[in-house]
């Protein structure tokens, strides 16, 4: 497990009989270190994984949490962020944050963090929703708070009784074809928090030399994406210059909701590609949701740069639909 999987990490404390906790950053106010939703699990021995703040309060949330997984109660905690404490987490001002703490089965039911945990293992939206009013706790999906799962932010609702954690899939990279810019996008990508993954049918070019530690597909790429699942936490990004193997991945994710469609090749390599688009009965609305040339326009030349105006073209179609 890695370290955004918090529920599940918790989960498994508690069903493994040491008891867990759940710390959630519900408020923040100033530079605070972590951003709402941030999550902390502590196990009834005291093992942690996650953050809250970086460290500046860790110590002070596991001791109220080792107490509500012996007491029970769930509990709201202020913590002020000093100018010093935030500077050594690497913030150049301090700020504050208000964490809650939940005990798995006590107060937080363990039926409502599994099913929690399920939706995230099938890469379903969910939401958790608890009203520190009268503790009441349940799940939700996309459709019940649609804009807060499109920015991605959790956060109390208008009346400030109810806080909403969203927990969207993680984001995803599909890169066809392993040509050199694939190098360093696809490590570019994961500094981001992709989950990254790298499809060619060549061995020879998707090879484990090429792109150690990567995740590699030899299948052909309508097959492969097929299997993955496209869906609208994922961008694809095709490199190849061979419609061959681009098309039939472009054909794939435009019959998805992937939100970032990326295509490289010259405006006349695109024209190209937009009328055999356009004779396989693609309108204009589908053939517009592609990027080509792929990146933003920022004078690249090199392949790193290339891959930089990428990550730049896809972090800003994320961030700003």
């Amino acid at each position: 497990m890695g370290f955004d999987d918090i529920p599940e990490i918790a989960l498994a404390w508690h069903r493994g009989g040491t008891g867990a906790a759940l710390a959630t950053v519900v408020e923040t106010w100033g530079s605070a270190p972590r951003p709402v939703g941030s999550q902390l699990a502590i196990s009834g021995q005291g093992d942690i994984a996650g953050s809250v703040s970086g460290g500046c309060v860790e110590g002070a949330v596991v001791v109220e949490a080792l107490e509500a997984i012996e007491q029970g109660g769930a509990r709201l905690l202020d913590f002020g962020v000093s100018d010093d404490e935030a500077f050594a987490v690497g913030l150049a001002c301090g700020g504050r944050i208000r964490v809650l703490v939940e005990p798995v089965g006590k107060d937080m039911p363990e039926t409502v963090l599994a099913e929690l945990v399920a939706a995230r293992g099938a890469r379903q939206p969910v939401a958790y929703v608890v009203n520190i009013g009268d503790w009441t706790r349940h799940v939700a999906g996309p459709d019940a708070f649609r804009e807060r799962f499109r920015l991605d932010r959790s956060g109390f609702e208008g009346h400030g009784e109810t806080f909403v954690a969203i927990h969207n899939p993680p984001l995803r990279m599909v890169v066809v074809g392993g040509v050199h810019i694939a190098q360093p996008l696809l490590q570019m990508a994961r500094l981001a928090g992709y989950d990254t993954t790298l499809v060619d049918p060549r061995a020879a070019f998707a090879s484990p030399a090429r792109f150690p530690g990567e995740t590699l597909i030899h299948d052909w790429p309508d097959a492969a994406l097929a299997n993955l699942g496209l869906d609208a936490r994922t961008a694809v990004v095709t490199l190849t210059h061979d419609p061959k193997l681009d098309d039939p991945a472009i054909v794939a994710a435009l019959g998805s909701d992937v939100f970032y469609l990326g295509c490289l090749g010259s405006t006349r390599t695109h024209g190209k590609r937009v009328q055999r688009l356009a004779d396989l009965g693609f309108d204009d609305a589908a053939i517009a949701r592609i990027y080509a040339p792929v990146g933003l326009d920022i004078g690249s030349r090199s392949p790193a740069e290339i891959a930089i105006s990428v990550m730049a073209e896809i972090t800003q179609r994320l961030r700003r639909g």
